[in-house]
Formats: C-alpha cells, structure tokens, sequence
C-alpha cells in the first residue's frame, strides 16, 4: 500500500460545478480511476438511503446539464373521460405521447415524470422539454388539461442566493414525485439529452476545508460547501447570474415550482 493521497474531480452540468475531494490510496494505481470513500453502513436502510441520494444527485446533474429559461415546464393531468388508475396505464400513455412529440422532433429533449395529486390522488404528469414548440404540446396532449406550460426561470433563489440557472430545487422536486407503487424508473429521459461533464479524478497538493474551500473558478460563485466524516468534501459552484432587483424575482426554495400541484 503506498501513502494516500489527496484526490479531487469536478462535475459541469450546465450552470452548476461541483467539485469534489476525498483522500485515496495507494499512489502506484492510475489516480484517474480513483473512487471517493464507501461510507459503513449501520443496516440495510442506511444503504438504501445512500443510494437514493446519488440517484437523486445524478438526476439533478441531468436537469442542469439540459435546461436552461428556455427549457419548457409542462404539468398534463387527465380528464374524467381519460382518466388512468394505474401507472401501468400511465407508462402505456407516456411512452405513445413521447414518440408523437419525437416524430415531429426527434432531436427534442424530454424528461418525464409521472405522480399523484396530493390532494385529488389522481395521476398526473411533469415535463421538461427543449425543441417543441408549446402549441404542439398542447395539441398532443389529448386525455385532458395542460395545466401549465412555462419557460423555467433565469434566476432561482436558494436560502436568499441567488443560483441563477440552477434548478436542482425543481429536479429533486420532481424526483419526489416517484412512489413504490409506480415501479421502474424514477424518470423517463430521451437518448438526445446531454450528460454531465465529469473530469477524470487528478491528484492535489493543496489541502482545504469546508471552512477554506477552493477559489471559485472564473465566472463563478461559491454556494455550498460540507465535509463528512471520512475527509469526503463537496463544494458546488454556479455561474454567477446578472444583477437583478431584490425581491421582485425572489423566491422560495425549489423556485416554487413546489406550490403549483393540485392535480
């Protein structure tokens, strides 16, 4: 075993970069290939938990690396007339929607997400999309209502900060919106979006904490910064959005893409 290192790779999707920091071990192996600590778990939930996190971290990453204002955010409930009662209905419908909107666009974007109402119990899908136009949306959409159709926002604001285009807020709310009783997948995302850029893991020298975190990149703004307990940090950095007029665009956590369901 030769003496551990200090390891670290950063993450671009869209305006989000994140960056992180773990010691490795041993220095003869190709440091390019190096993976951050297995945390010990207690039991079988801890592992379930750790699990869904990074599942819920690669989502994120997805949404960021593909959306931007001009990304479209699509709620699409049913009517009485074509209302489902199980996601294996709904997953049926999905997938013949999806491939009307490819065959008239078979570059577009599409991320895919299938709920209940919490207050009617009634299935409901959210979309992001980027290449349709709203009009053909809304003429695909034939079980019922296109509750809303709306270019995502240029500023989200996070514990009063301002992330600009990040809508890591908006994916972990849709990320959510998955239950046991839907099975599969927690999305449905088409073959045309873009994945995360992940740089090969490099070795460091310098030695930080989550006190003194690495000085953000040009163009950049430092917005999170934690550790754990095996040495592991993680320092997340967006673009730094253009100046706006406190309180007009502010708001609450998630952008409040979270207050809009009553489907």
């Amino acid at each position: 075993m030769g003496t551990a290192v200090r390891v670290r790779q950063r993450t671009v999707s869209g305006a989000v970069m994140e960056y992180k920091e773990w010691t490795w071990a041993p220095r003869g192996r190709d440091v390019s290939k190096a993976k951050p600590p297995k945390p010990r778990f207690q039991n079988d939930e801890e592992r379930k938990q750790h699990s869904l996190l990074i599942s819920k971290r690669k989502f994120a990453q997805l949404v960021n690396a593909n959306c931007s204002p001009s990304t479209l955010y699509s709620t699409l409930t049913f009517d009485n007339d074509s209302e489902v009662h199980t996601f294996e209905e709904a997953r049926q419908i999905r997938e013949n929607f999806i491939r009307r909107l490819l065959y008239k666009y078979p570059s577009a974007v599409i991320f895919l997400v299938m709920g209940r109402g919490k207050h009617t119990n009634r299935i409901h899908f959210h979309m992001l999309s980027n290449g349709i136009l709203e009009e053909y949306i809304r003429k695909q959409w034939k079980y019922g209502t296109v509750v809303r159709i709306d270019n995502l926002r240029e500023h989200n604001w996070y514990d009063g900060v301002d992330h600009g285009q990040d809508y890591t807020g908006l994916a972990n709310y849709l990320f959510e919106h998955w239950t046991e009783e839907q099975g599969g997948h927690r999305w449905r995302m088409t073959k045309t979006a873009r994945q995360p850029e992940a740089e090969k893991p490099e070795e460091i020298k310098r030695v930080y904490s989550e006190q003194k975190p690495p000085k953000p990149p040009k163009g950049y703004i430092l917005v999170e910064s934690k550790s754990n307990r095996y040495g592991y940090l993680y320092f997340k950095y967006v673009k730094a959005p253009p100046k706006v007029v406190r309180g007009k665009e502010k708001e609450p956590r998630g952008g409040g893409y979270e207050k809009l369901e009553n489907a």
